[in-house]
Protein backbone atom coordinates (compact mmCIF):
# COMPACT_ATOMS: atom_id res chain seq x y z
CA UNK A 1 0.00 0.00 0.00
CA UNK A 2 1.26 3.43 -0.85
CA UNK A 3 1.72 6.33 1.50
CA UNK A 4 -1.57 8.12 1.82
CA UNK A 5 -2.48 11.74 2.47
CA UNK A 6 -4.03 11.38 5.89
CA UNK A 7 -5.05 14.57 7.69
CA UNK A 8 -1.74 14.44 9.53
CA UNK A 9 0.43 14.03 6.46
CA UNK A 10 -1.48 16.87 4.88
CA UNK A 11 -0.54 19.08 7.81
CA UNK A 12 3.03 17.85 7.82
CA UNK A 13 3.75 19.02 4.28
CA UNK A 14 2.46 22.53 4.91
CA UNK A 15 5.00 25.30 5.33
CA UNK A 16 4.08 26.56 8.80
CA UNK A 17 1.95 29.24 10.36
CA UNK A 18 3.39 32.18 8.44
CA UNK A 19 3.06 30.28 5.20
CA UNK A 20 -0.51 29.32 6.01
CA UNK A 21 -1.40 32.92 6.69
CA UNK A 22 0.26 34.11 3.50
CA UNK A 23 -1.50 31.45 1.43
CA UNK A 24 -4.84 32.39 2.92
CA UNK A 25 -4.27 36.03 2.10
CA UNK A 26 -3.32 35.21 -1.49
CA UNK A 27 -6.31 32.98 -2.05
CA UNK A 28 -8.66 35.49 -0.46
CA UNK A 29 -7.51 38.11 -2.93
CA UNK A 30 -7.79 35.75 -5.89
CA UNK A 31 -11.04 34.01 -5.07
CA UNK A 32 -13.37 36.70 -3.83
CA UNK A 33 -16.68 35.97 -2.10
CA UNK A 34 -18.58 34.19 -4.85
CA UNK A 35 -19.89 31.21 -2.96
CA UNK A 36 -23.59 32.08 -3.21
CA UNK A 37 -25.45 30.68 -6.22
CA UNK A 38 -28.96 30.50 -7.61
CA UNK A 39 -30.37 27.02 -7.20
CA UNK A 40 -33.33 25.60 -9.13
CA UNK A 41 -36.49 25.07 -7.11
CA UNK A 42 -36.40 21.36 -7.84
CA UNK A 43 -33.68 18.84 -8.58
CA UNK A 44 -33.69 17.60 -12.20
CA UNK A 45 -35.64 14.38 -12.84
CA UNK A 46 -32.82 13.04 -14.97
CA UNK A 47 -29.11 13.83 -14.89
CA UNK A 48 -27.00 14.24 -17.99
CA UNK A 49 -23.72 15.79 -19.02
CA UNK A 50 -20.08 15.68 -17.97
CA UNK A 51 -18.74 16.49 -14.51
CA UNK A 52 -15.15 16.48 -13.29
CA UNK A 53 -13.95 15.06 -9.99
CA UNK A 54 -10.52 15.94 -8.59
CA UNK A 55 -9.25 13.81 -5.72
CA UNK A 56 -5.97 12.98 -4.00
CA UNK A 57 -6.08 9.17 -3.96
CA UNK A 58 -3.65 7.15 -6.07
CA UNK A 59 -2.98 3.54 -7.05
CA UNK A 60 -5.12 0.95 -5.21
CA UNK A 61 -7.08 3.57 -3.30
CA UNK A 62 -7.88 5.46 -6.50
CA UNK A 63 -9.41 2.27 -7.87
CA UNK A 64 -11.79 2.21 -4.90
CA UNK A 65 -12.98 5.73 -5.70
CA UNK A 66 -13.29 4.79 -9.38
CA UNK A 67 -15.51 1.87 -8.44
CA UNK A 68 -17.90 4.19 -6.63
CA UNK A 69 -17.84 6.63 -9.56
CA UNK A 70 -18.68 3.73 -11.89
CA UNK A 71 -21.71 2.96 -9.74
CA UNK A 72 -22.85 6.59 -9.98
CA UNK A 73 -22.54 6.51 -13.76
CA UNK A 74 -24.44 3.20 -13.91
CA UNK A 75 -27.30 4.76 -11.97
CA UNK A 76 -27.21 7.82 -14.25
CA UNK A 77 -26.54 6.58 -17.81
CA UNK A 78 -26.50 10.10 -19.23
CA UNK A 79 -23.61 11.18 -16.99
CA UNK A 80 -19.87 10.98 -17.58
CA UNK A 81 -17.50 11.64 -14.69
CA UNK A 82 -14.00 12.77 -15.64
CA UNK A 83 -11.77 11.66 -12.77
CA UNK A 84 -8.46 13.40 -12.02
CA UNK A 85 -6.64 11.37 -9.36
CA UNK A 86 -3.56 12.27 -7.35
CA UNK A 87 -4.41 15.98 -7.06
CA UNK A 88 -3.20 17.50 -3.79
CA UNK A 89 -4.79 20.39 -1.94
CA UNK A 90 -2.23 22.96 -3.02
CA UNK A 91 -2.91 22.32 -6.70
CA UNK A 92 -6.66 22.18 -6.12
CA UNK A 93 -6.70 25.59 -4.46
CA UNK A 94 -4.38 27.21 -7.00
CA UNK A 95 -6.47 26.01 -9.94
CA UNK A 96 -9.67 27.29 -8.34
CA UNK A 97 -8.06 30.60 -7.37
CA UNK A 98 -6.90 31.08 -10.97
CA UNK A 99 -10.53 31.12 -12.07
CA UNK A 100 -10.40 27.80 -13.92
CA UNK A 101 -13.61 25.93 -14.74
CA UNK A 102 -11.77 22.60 -14.93
CA UNK A 103 -12.92 21.49 -11.47
CA UNK A 104 -16.54 20.67 -10.63
CA UNK A 105 -16.11 18.60 -7.47
CA UNK A 106 -12.91 18.72 -5.41
CA UNK A 107 -12.13 16.07 -2.78
CA UNK A 108 -9.53 17.10 -0.18
CA UNK A 109 -7.59 14.98 2.30
CA UNK A 110 -7.61 17.67 4.98
CA UNK A 111 -10.05 19.86 6.86
CA UNK A 112 -7.29 22.45 7.18
CA UNK A 113 -8.48 24.04 3.94
CA UNK A 114 -12.15 24.42 4.95
CA UNK A 115 -11.78 27.87 6.53
CA UNK A 116 -10.16 29.27 3.41
CA UNK A 117 -12.41 27.52 0.90
CA UNK A 118 -15.58 28.64 2.65
CA UNK A 119 -14.54 32.20 3.52
CA UNK A 120 -13.24 33.01 0.02
CA UNK A 121 -16.05 31.38 -1.92
CA UNK A 122 -13.60 29.03 -3.64
CA UNK A 123 -16.13 26.31 -2.83
CA UNK A 124 -19.81 27.16 -3.26
CA UNK A 125 -22.32 27.43 -0.43
CA UNK A 126 -24.10 24.08 -0.30
CA UNK A 127 -26.92 25.03 2.06
CA UNK A 128 -29.42 25.91 -0.74
CA UNK A 129 -28.96 22.44 -2.23
CA UNK A 130 -29.21 20.79 1.17
CA UNK A 131 -32.42 22.65 2.00
CA UNK A 132 -33.99 22.00 -1.38
CA UNK A 133 -33.26 18.28 -1.38
CA UNK A 134 -34.05 17.95 2.33
CA UNK A 135 -30.76 16.21 3.08
CA UNK A 136 -30.90 14.68 6.55
CA UNK A 137 -27.86 16.26 8.18
CA UNK A 138 -28.73 14.61 11.50
CA UNK A 139 -27.14 11.49 9.96
CA UNK A 140 -23.81 13.27 10.39
CA UNK A 141 -22.50 13.89 13.92
CA UNK A 142 -22.21 17.44 15.21
CA UNK A 143 -18.42 17.08 15.42
CA UNK A 144 -18.09 15.98 11.80
CA UNK A 145 -20.48 18.72 10.71
CA UNK A 146 -18.34 21.25 12.59
CA UNK A 147 -15.16 20.45 10.67
CA UNK A 148 -16.86 20.66 7.27
CA UNK A 149 -18.25 24.19 7.63
CA UNK A 150 -16.84 27.55 8.63
CA UNK A 151 -18.53 30.44 10.45
CA UNK A 152 -21.99 29.32 9.43
CA UNK A 153 -21.14 28.59 5.79
CA UNK A 154 -21.32 24.98 4.68
CA UNK A 155 -19.17 24.78 1.57
CA UNK A 156 -18.08 21.17 2.02
CA UNK A 157 -19.54 17.79 2.88
CA UNK A 158 -17.63 15.08 4.75
CA UNK A 159 -16.57 12.00 2.77
CA UNK A 160 -15.24 9.38 5.21
CA UNK A 161 -13.25 10.08 8.36
CA UNK A 162 -10.06 9.16 10.16
CA UNK A 163 -10.41 8.25 13.84
CA UNK A 164 -7.55 7.67 16.27
CA UNK A 165 -7.25 5.00 18.94
CA UNK A 166 -4.71 2.96 20.87
CA UNK A 167 -3.22 -0.11 19.19
CA UNK A 168 -1.65 -2.74 21.47
CA UNK A 169 0.27 -5.97 20.86
CA UNK A 170 -1.66 -8.79 22.54
CA UNK A 171 1.27 -11.21 22.56
CA UNK A 172 3.57 -8.74 24.33
CA UNK A 173 0.78 -7.97 26.80
CA UNK A 174 0.24 -11.69 27.49
CA UNK A 175 3.94 -12.33 28.08
CA UNK A 176 3.88 -9.65 30.78
CA UNK A 177 0.61 -10.91 32.29
CA UNK A 178 -1.33 -7.80 31.25
CA UNK A 179 -4.92 -8.58 30.31
CA UNK A 180 -6.49 -5.19 29.58
CA UNK A 181 -5.42 -2.06 27.72
CA UNK A 182 -4.89 1.07 29.84
CA UNK A 183 -7.76 3.49 30.39
CA UNK A 184 -5.84 6.35 32.05
CA UNK A 185 -2.61 8.05 31.05
CA UNK A 186 -0.99 6.94 34.31
CA UNK A 187 -1.89 3.33 33.51
CA UNK A 188 -0.52 3.80 30.00
CA UNK A 189 2.81 4.99 31.39
CA UNK A 190 3.00 2.23 34.01
CA UNK A 191 2.33 -0.51 31.45
CA UNK A 192 4.65 1.10 28.91
CA UNK A 193 7.55 1.19 31.35
CA UNK A 194 6.90 -2.43 32.29
CA UNK A 195 7.01 -3.50 28.64
CA UNK A 196 10.08 -1.46 27.70
CA UNK A 197 13.31 -3.38 27.12
CA UNK A 198 16.90 -2.13 26.81
CA UNK A 199 19.98 -3.34 25.02
CA UNK A 200 23.19 -4.13 26.92
CA UNK A 201 24.52 -0.66 26.12
CA UNK A 202 21.46 1.00 27.69
CA UNK A 203 19.81 1.95 24.41
CA UNK A 204 16.16 1.12 23.87
CA UNK A 205 15.35 -2.25 22.33
CA UNK A 206 11.57 -2.05 22.63
CA UNK A 207 9.24 0.63 23.93
CA UNK A 208 5.96 -0.06 25.62
CA UNK A 209 4.74 3.25 24.22
CA UNK A 210 6.71 6.05 22.63
CA UNK A 211 5.61 9.39 24.14
CA UNK A 212 7.91 11.37 21.84
CA UNK A 213 5.95 14.18 20.19
CA UNK A 214 6.38 14.06 16.42
CA UNK A 215 6.80 10.28 16.20
CA UNK A 216 4.36 8.84 13.64
CA UNK A 217 0.86 9.95 14.76
CA UNK A 218 2.00 11.53 18.04
CA UNK A 219 0.52 15.00 17.65
CA UNK A 220 -1.23 17.47 19.92
CA UNK A 221 -4.44 16.93 17.96
CA UNK A 222 -4.39 13.17 18.50
CA UNK A 223 -3.45 13.37 22.19
CA UNK A 224 -5.76 16.30 22.94
CA UNK A 225 -9.02 14.37 23.53
CA UNK A 226 -7.36 12.78 26.58
CA UNK A 227 -8.03 16.08 28.36
CA UNK A 228 -10.71 17.59 26.14
CA UNK A 229 -8.14 20.13 24.94
CA UNK A 230 -9.75 23.24 23.44
CA UNK A 231 -8.15 24.89 20.41
CA UNK A 232 -10.04 28.04 19.46
CA UNK A 233 -12.61 30.32 21.04
CA UNK A 234 -15.85 31.42 19.40
CA UNK A 235 -14.05 34.28 17.62
CA UNK A 236 -11.44 32.02 16.06
CA UNK A 237 -8.61 33.03 18.39
CA UNK A 238 -6.43 30.65 20.38
CA UNK A 239 -7.89 29.07 23.52
CA UNK A 240 -4.86 26.85 24.13
CA UNK A 241 -3.20 28.92 26.85
CA UNK A 242 -6.40 29.35 28.87
CA UNK A 243 -7.52 25.72 28.65
CA UNK A 244 -7.11 23.69 31.83
CA UNK A 245 -6.44 20.41 30.08
CA UNK A 246 -3.44 21.13 27.88
CA UNK A 247 -0.96 21.82 30.73
CA UNK A 248 -2.01 18.57 32.43
CA UNK A 249 -1.42 16.59 29.25
CA UNK A 250 1.85 18.31 28.39
CA UNK A 251 3.30 17.86 31.86
CA UNK A 252 2.37 14.16 31.84
CA UNK A 253 4.04 13.71 28.47
CA UNK A 254 7.16 15.65 29.51
CA UNK A 255 7.53 13.64 32.72
CA UNK A 256 7.13 10.42 30.72
CA UNK A 257 9.87 11.54 28.31
CA UNK A 258 12.14 12.44 31.20
CA UNK A 259 11.53 9.07 32.87
CA UNK A 260 12.94 7.24 29.87
CA UNK A 261 15.40 9.92 28.78
CA UNK A 262 15.08 12.45 26.00
CA UNK A 263 18.30 11.46 24.25
CA UNK A 264 17.43 7.76 24.36
CA UNK A 265 13.97 8.42 22.96
CA UNK A 266 15.33 10.69 20.25
CA UNK A 267 17.86 8.07 19.14
CA UNK A 268 15.30 5.25 19.22
CA UNK A 269 12.73 7.28 17.29
CA UNK A 270 15.25 8.30 14.64
CA UNK A 271 16.00 4.65 13.95
CA UNK A 272 12.41 3.50 13.44
CA UNK A 273 11.09 2.34 10.09
CA UNK A 274 8.97 4.57 7.88
CA UNK A 275 5.42 4.95 9.18
CA UNK A 276 3.59 3.80 6.04
CA UNK A 277 5.75 0.76 5.33
CA UNK A 278 6.09 -2.81 6.48
CA UNK A 279 8.86 -1.57 8.81
CA UNK A 280 6.43 0.45 10.93
CA UNK A 281 7.63 -0.07 14.51
CA UNK A 282 4.28 -1.44 15.68
CA UNK A 283 4.36 -4.02 12.89
CA UNK A 284 7.85 -5.15 13.89
CA UNK A 285 7.20 -5.29 17.63
CA UNK A 286 9.49 -2.38 18.50
CA UNK A 287 6.43 -0.64 19.93
CA UNK A 288 4.03 -2.56 22.14
CA UNK A 289 1.46 0.25 21.96
CA UNK A 290 0.92 3.17 19.65
CA UNK A 291 -1.73 5.70 18.67
CA UNK A 292 -2.92 5.48 15.08
CA UNK A 293 -5.88 5.71 12.73
CA UNK A 294 -8.34 3.08 11.58
CA UNK A 295 -6.48 2.79 8.28
CA UNK A 296 -3.68 1.06 10.22
CA UNK A 297 -5.89 -2.05 10.32
CA UNK A 298 -5.62 -2.24 6.51
CA UNK A 299 -1.84 -1.73 6.59
CA UNK A 300 -1.48 -4.50 9.18
CA UNK A 301 -3.65 -6.87 7.15
CA UNK A 302 -1.45 -6.18 4.13
CA UNK A 303 1.99 -5.88 5.69
CA UNK A 304 1.86 -7.81 9.00
CA UNK A 305 -1.05 -10.26 8.75
CA UNK A 306 0.22 -12.44 11.62
CA UNK A 307 0.34 -9.58 14.11
CA UNK A 308 -1.90 -10.34 17.11
CA UNK A 309 -3.20 -6.95 18.17
CA UNK A 310 -6.13 -5.16 19.72
CA UNK A 311 -7.50 -1.62 19.69
CA UNK A 312 -9.04 0.53 22.39
CA UNK A 313 -9.90 4.18 22.99
CA UNK A 314 -6.86 6.28 23.86
CA UNK A 315 -6.53 6.73 27.64
CA UNK A 316 -7.63 9.88 29.44
CA UNK A 317 -5.93 11.93 32.13
CA UNK A 318 -6.87 11.68 35.78
CA UNK A 319 -9.83 13.98 36.35
CA UNK A 320 -11.00 13.57 32.76
CA UNK A 321 -12.23 9.97 32.99
CA UNK A 322 -15.68 10.95 31.70
CA UNK A 323 -14.04 11.44 28.29
CA UNK A 324 -12.94 7.80 28.02
CA UNK A 325 -14.34 6.18 24.91
CA UNK A 326 -14.09 9.36 22.87
CA UNK A 327 -11.21 10.35 20.64
CA UNK A 328 -10.07 12.45 17.72
CA UNK A 329 -11.87 12.49 14.39
CA UNK A 330 -11.13 14.34 11.17
CA UNK A 331 -11.51 13.41 7.55
CA UNK A 332 -11.83 14.01 3.87
CA UNK A 333 -14.09 16.80 2.67
CA UNK A 334 -15.45 17.68 -0.76
CA UNK A 335 -17.16 20.66 -2.32
CA UNK A 336 -18.26 22.29 -5.56
CA UNK A 337 -15.67 24.62 -7.07
CA UNK A 338 -16.84 28.18 -7.73
CA UNK A 339 -16.06 27.80 -11.45
CA UNK A 340 -18.03 24.57 -11.89
CA UNK A 341 -19.53 24.36 -15.38
CA UNK A 342 -22.36 22.14 -14.18
CA UNK A 343 -23.05 22.82 -10.49
CA UNK A 344 -26.34 20.88 -10.47
CA UNK A 345 -24.60 17.75 -11.70
CA UNK A 346 -21.66 18.46 -9.39
CA UNK A 347 -24.08 18.58 -6.45
CA UNK A 348 -25.62 15.26 -7.47
CA UNK A 349 -22.18 13.63 -7.49
CA UNK A 350 -21.16 15.29 -4.23
CA UNK A 351 -24.41 14.27 -2.52
CA UNK A 352 -23.87 10.70 -3.71
CA UNK A 353 -20.30 10.56 -2.37
CA UNK A 354 -21.21 12.07 0.99
CA UNK A 355 -24.68 10.72 1.82
CA UNK A 356 -25.41 7.57 -0.18
CA UNK A 357 -25.14 4.64 2.21
CA UNK A 358 -24.00 2.10 -0.38
CA UNK A 359 -21.34 4.46 -1.70
CA UNK A 360 -20.00 5.26 1.76
CA UNK A 361 -19.95 1.60 2.77
CA UNK A 362 -18.13 0.63 -0.43
CA UNK A 363 -15.51 3.33 0.14
CA UNK A 364 -15.25 2.43 3.83
CA UNK A 365 -14.67 -1.23 3.04
CA UNK A 366 -12.17 -0.44 0.30
CA UNK A 367 -10.19 2.29 2.04
CA UNK A 368 -10.76 1.17 5.63
CA UNK A 369 -11.74 4.70 6.60
CA UNK A 370 -14.76 5.35 8.81
CA UNK A 371 -18.03 6.32 7.11
CA UNK A 372 -19.51 9.64 8.18
CA UNK A 373 -23.25 8.88 8.35
CA UNK A 374 -25.04 6.89 11.00
CA UNK A 375 -26.75 4.75 8.37
CA UNK A 376 -23.41 3.73 6.84
CA UNK A 377 -21.83 3.10 10.25
CA UNK A 378 -24.71 0.81 11.16
CA UNK A 379 -24.99 -0.89 7.78
CA UNK A 380 -24.78 -4.70 7.85
CA UNK A 381 -22.70 -4.45 4.67
CA UNK A 382 -19.88 -2.57 6.43
CA UNK A 383 -17.00 -4.97 7.01
CA UNK A 384 -16.28 -4.69 10.73
CA UNK A 385 -13.55 -6.60 12.52
CA UNK A 386 -13.16 -6.53 16.29
CA UNK A 387 -10.32 -4.04 15.92
CA UNK A 388 -12.24 -1.82 13.48
CA UNK A 389 -15.30 -1.70 15.74
CA UNK A 390 -13.35 0.46 18.19
CA UNK A 391 -13.15 3.26 15.64
CA UNK A 392 -16.87 3.09 14.88
CA UNK A 393 -17.63 3.36 18.60
CA UNK A 394 -15.32 6.37 18.94
CA UNK A 395 -16.84 8.02 15.87
CA UNK A 396 -20.30 7.70 17.45
CA UNK A 397 -19.20 8.92 20.89
CA UNK A 398 -20.78 12.31 21.71
CA UNK A 399 -17.55 13.71 23.16
CA UNK A 400 -15.29 12.78 20.26
CA UNK A 401 -13.44 15.93 19.20
CA UNK A 402 -11.76 17.49 16.19
CA UNK A 403 -9.58 20.44 15.23
CA UNK A 404 -11.87 23.26 14.09
CA UNK A 405 -11.45 24.99 10.72
CA UNK A 406 -9.55 28.28 10.83
CA UNK A 407 -8.60 31.10 8.49
CA UNK A 408 -4.98 30.11 9.06
CA UNK A 409 -5.58 26.48 8.19
CA UNK A 410 -3.14 24.20 10.01
CA UNK A 411 -1.16 27.19 11.28
CA UNK A 412 -2.49 27.04 14.82
CA UNK A 413 -1.80 23.31 15.24
CA UNK A 414 1.70 23.78 13.81
CA UNK A 415 2.48 26.63 16.19
CA UNK A 416 1.38 24.55 19.17
CA UNK A 417 3.20 21.45 17.95
CA UNK A 418 6.41 23.38 17.44
CA UNK A 419 6.32 24.69 21.00
CA UNK A 420 5.45 21.26 22.42
CA UNK A 421 8.53 19.74 20.80
CA UNK A 422 10.65 22.43 22.44
CA UNK A 423 8.95 21.78 25.78
CA UNK A 424 9.62 18.04 25.67
CA UNK A 425 13.27 18.78 24.89
CA UNK A 426 13.51 20.98 27.97
CA UNK A 427 13.96 24.21 26.00
CA UNK A 428 10.38 25.50 26.24
CA UNK A 429 10.86 27.45 29.46
CA UNK A 430 7.94 28.09 31.79
CA UNK A 431 4.89 26.22 30.48
CA UNK A 432 2.30 28.91 31.21
CA UNK A 433 4.47 31.58 29.58
CA UNK A 434 5.19 29.32 26.63
CA UNK A 435 1.50 28.65 26.00
CA UNK A 436 0.78 32.37 26.26
CA UNK A 437 3.38 32.86 23.53
CA UNK A 438 1.66 30.24 21.40
CA UNK A 439 -1.62 32.09 21.84
CA UNK A 440 0.01 35.34 20.75
CA UNK A 441 1.60 33.78 17.67
CA UNK A 442 -1.69 32.24 16.58
CA UNK A 443 -3.72 35.36 17.28
CA UNK A 444 -1.30 37.54 15.34
CA UNK A 445 -1.64 35.25 12.33
CA UNK A 446 -5.43 35.32 12.57
CA UNK A 447 -5.35 39.13 12.63
CA UNK A 448 -3.03 39.15 9.64
CA UNK A 449 -5.45 37.06 7.60
CA UNK A 450 -8.72 38.60 8.76
CA UNK A 451 -7.48 42.19 8.31
CA UNK A 452 -9.00 45.30 9.89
Amino acid sequence: MQQRFTPRTGRRIAAGIAGAAAAALMLTACSGDTGSVDVADEAPDELSGTVSLWHFFTDREASVIQGVVDDFEAQNPGVTVEVHEGQDDEKLRKVIAAGSDDIDVGLSYSTDVVGNLCSTGAFRDLQPYIDRDEVDMSQISDTVQSYSEFEGTRCTMPVLADVNALFYNKDIFAEAGITEPPKTLDELEDIALKLTEYNDDGSIKRLGFNPFMGMYENTAAHFGPAVGGKWLDDDGYSAIGSDEGWPVLMQWQKDFVDEIGYDKLQAFTAGLGQEFSADNAFHTGQLAMTIDGEYRTAFIADQAPDLNYGTAPFPTATGFEDLYGSGYIVGNIAGIAKGSKNPELAWALLKYLSTDTDALVKMGNGLKNVPTTTAALESPDLEVSEQYQTFIDIALHPKTATTPPSLVGAGYTQAFGSYWEKFQAGTGGNLAEGLAGVDQEINDSVDLVSGP
